[in-house]
């Protein structure tokens, strides 16, 4: 079954209760965290994903855009995150492998993120012990970007790896995810869709919902 994750990055923040009450038919709400030294822009942090755990029981998706995100995952996790993701390229091996430790003994899913710089090899050190990868078809930072289709040599590549090292790990994609683009990702592999402008930019969100499963 494929899996819709919508973004409360395009949500209205004035009204983001109402905004994730209306995306409640889907499966995952993702949460982009991103600090302005990894990624450009600057969103929330631990005290806001705090308050919307306090306002849903959705499973919590929590994309961590920050630069050494060791540092923060028993706070994000103890303010209620369901799953986490790390960007390999936020820190050294040594210290993804940790946080990813860490998740561990928090007791929150487990997941790496790559940017479209980084080819799909890089989660060999860690696949076995994933819950789910995450594959950008953007470069992070900023919503409502055109998906990059070069990515989806990526999302295959990973898809194989995950296949062979660890078939239950989930393969999420997140950038430009529209009724257009859905099935390409999901024909190279994927089976967890991040949608943000497409679901509340839309007149009939549950029917955006439901369209993006296919």
């Amino acid at each position: 079954m494929i899996k819709i994750a919508p973004s409360i990055l395009s949500a209205d923040f004035a009204n983001l209760e109402r905004d994730i009450q209306a995306v409640s038919s889907a499966d995952y709400l993702h949460v982009d965290v991103m600090d302005g030294a990894f990624v450009p822009n600057i969103t929330i942090g631990v005290p806001v994903v705090n308050s919307i755990r306090k306002c849903t029981d959705m499973f919590l998706d929590v994309h961590l855009m920050i630069e050494k995100p060791v540092r923060y995952i028993e706070a994000f996790a103890k303010a209620g995150a369901d799953l986490l993701s790390v960007h390999l390229e936020a820190d050294h091996p040594t210290r993804i492998a940790e946080a990813l430790r860490l998740m561990g003994e928090c007791g929150v899913k487990k997941a790496v993120a790559l940017r479209p710089i980084t080819k799909a090899e890089a989660i060999l050190p860690y696949i076995e012990n994933l819950d789910l990868v995450l594959v950008m078809t953007v470069e992070p930072g900023f919503g409502g970007q055109a998906f990059m289709e070069p990515q989806l040599e990526t999302i295959r590549k990973v898809r194989a790896i995950i296949q062979q090292y660890n078939p239950a790990c989930e393969l999420e994609v997140d950038g430009g995810i529209a009724p257009k683009t859905a099935p390409l990702v999901v024909e190279a592999g994927a089976n967890v869709l991040v949608a943000g402008s497409s679901v509340y930019g839309a007149a009939d969100i549950p029917g955006a919902i439901q369209a993006l499963r296919g």
